[in-house]
């Protein structure tokens, strides 16, 4: 075989374990509350979104999410009377070398936890 092969097969599998690497990174497992951001956020609307996802959304542009919320036994009615309109903390993971995702791993209400993914 000619060197240009084993230059272009070794790139190949060079780029394919790095776009590996890169989403095995935004796939979020067993989070770690020091694995999060914590940031307190008010709450002005609540919607179904993506594939049975709770989207929470701040007086602004911002949303956040906790994916298959009504798959685990939250109720959109239920989480409108006790967070809209209030001030919550939220735990985002955080995804590829550290940055902040959307995706809430736990939602308080003062020391009333409603939802977490943490063992």
């Amino acid at each position: 075989m000619k060197k240009s092969t084993f230059i272009i097969a070794g790139i190949g599998i060079a780029l394919f374990i790095l776009v590996t690497l890169m989403l095995k990174s935004c796939i979020i497992q067993n989070t770690k509350p020091e694995e999060c951001v914590v940031i307190d956020v008010k709450v002005t609307k609540i919607t179904e979104g993506g594939v049975k996802d709770i989207v929470f959304h701040d007086d602004g542009t911002d949303f956040y999410y906790i994916n298959r919320g009504l798959e685990q036994g939250l109720n959109l009615d239920t989480l409108k009377t006790k967070v809209l309109n209030k001030t919550v903390t939220l735990h985002l993971a955080k995804v590829l070398g550290g940055i902040t995702s959307e995706h809430i791993s736990q939602l308080a209400l003062d020391d009333e936890i409603i939802y977490t993914e943490f063992d």
